[in-house]
């Protein structure tokens, strides 16, 4: 996950209503990690700079204020392909969601562009589709056996990926798939413009979440 190619480092201008590269700070940041701001945080002045992500030995831990998006824009997706991370929950958030994201176009500015899956400490998952201003449910919060909920402690553990086919798109969580559409219904006018394109993290606001193995595979 280190390195920082010149593709990101080119984004550091972008203004609130574009993709900023995540400032480097204290030993340990991610400076290659871009990020942008959901479309209802970006219209009401939030900046990115209210969450921090670090890297760690293993990955990356993100506490979030304002829900985000974050990828390495030299890491595109495209054709058949598998994107996954574990997402370790630190604090208690019983009802705020994280997970990975497909399809991203226009993510550096302009209206962005994307679908995501993500599952939350409460046992459920839900997936959204992203079009500038606007937030299409897909699958609204549902609660499936194959997320795990937060112990005592709010901990909890989970398995986020997007697996597409040519012929379908699933949302699969410890290994279970937990959704499922044709991949073609997808994109088109008022959709995706297509599932290849930038891939990575989603997280809501008020989270602390441990990030590990983050992977884009093939077929």
């Amino acid at each position: 996950m280190r390195g920082v190619c010149l593709c990101a480092l080119a984004l550091a201008s972008a203004g609130p209503l574009g993709a900023q590269v995540v400032a480097p700070g204290k030993a340990g940041t991610a400076p290659a990690w871009v990020g942008r701001l959901d479309p209802a945080a970006e219209k009401r002045g939030a900046k990115l700079t209210e969450n921090t992500l670090v890297e760690t030995s293993d990955g990356l831990r993100l506490t979030t204020s304002v829900p985000a998006i974050y990828w390495l824009p030299a890491q595109a997706a495209a054709g058949a392909y598998t994107v996954k991370a574990s997402f370790a929950q630190v604090r208690a958030s019983v009802a705020e969601a994280y997970g990975v994201f497909l399809g991203g176009t226009q993510l550096q500015k302009g209206p962005q562009n994307y679908l995501y899956c993500v599952v939350a400490g409460n046992g459920t998952y839900a997936v959204r589709h992203v079009n500038g201003t606007e937030v299409n449910e897909l699958a609204g919060r549902t609660a499936h056996p194959a997320v795990r909920k937060t112990n005592a402690d709010g901990q909890v553990t989970n398995e986020v990926a997007v697996r597409v086919s040519p012929d379908r798109t699933s949302c699969l969580v410890n290994g279970t798939e937990v959704w499922g559409y044709a991949t073609r219904a997808l994109v088109g006018p008022g959709k995706l413009q297509s599932t290849d394109g930038a891939v990575g993290i989603r997280v809501n606001q008020g989270l602390d979440v441990r990030v590990s193995g983050f992977s884009v595979t093939k077929g």
